[in-house]
């Protein structure tokens, strides 16, 4: 994971030499929002499919030079994973169709670098805050739905990954974006049942933005 990170700065700091630029100087502030496809990822887990939620969200963009900038985020994310099939392979072992809902705060600090005008790309870590958690026993109809309380909850409070993606930015201020986050820590407490087990967060996310 060092060197995965490493890499990715490596990289970011590379295309400084490119021939390309922001397309402004002024500090901006925005707004996104879009689809996520998350799940979990891990040696103890197979056969999970994702979870269709979304995002939306508050952006600013901070110039350090002609092409590089800083992008700190803050916005809500729908995250968590579908149990479709009984996989005794599985930390959970049932036959039901279940949607296990994660849904975090999420606080992504990003370099930015721009190829060409209005093209960029972007890495750096993100930094999630737990807001609700619940399974639905019938998510594809009303009812179903078992809030867990953080005294019930095996899930950390707070979680961290690695973001990486790409973007871009139109004259008129609107842009479109797609991003990965690589979970990088194990999402279940210790001393719960769930200690031990190898989960982390892994999320698509794909949007549209407007920058003011």
């Amino acid at each position: 994971m060092k060197k995965l990170i490493l890499s990715t700065a490596l990289f970011i700091s590379g295309l400084a030499l490119v021939n390309a630029q922001s397309d402004s100087k002024m500090v901006q502030l925005g707004v996104k929002g879009g689809a996520n496809f998350s799940t979990i990822s891990g040696d103890d887990f197979r056969e999970l499919d994702s979870r269709t939620s979304f995002n939306a969200g508050l952006v600013a963009e901070i110039p350090l030079s002609n092409r590089i900038s800083f992008q700190p985020e803050v916005f809500y994310s729908g995250q968590g994973f579908d149990i479709r099939e009984v996989d005794q392979d599985n930390a959970f072992d049932t036959d039901e169709n279940i949607e296990y809902q994660l849904d975090y705060i999420q606080v992504p600090l990003l370099l930015k670098a721009y190829l060409v005008k209005g093209l960029s790309v972007e890495a750096g870590p993100q930094f999630g805050f737990k807001i609700h958690e619940e399974f639905d026993y019938k998510p594809n109809s009303d009812g179903g739905d078992v809030e867990i309380s953080s005294d019930d909850s095996y899930v950390k409070d707070f979680d961290t990954s690695l973001a990486l993606g790409a973007s871009y930015k139109f004259d008129s201020g609107f842009f479109l974006s797609g991003r990965y986050n690589l979970g990088l820590t194990n999402i279940f407490e210790d001393g719960t049942p769930f200690e031990g087990v190898d989960a982390k967060n892994n999320v698509w996310q794909f949007g549209i933005g407007f920058m003011f």
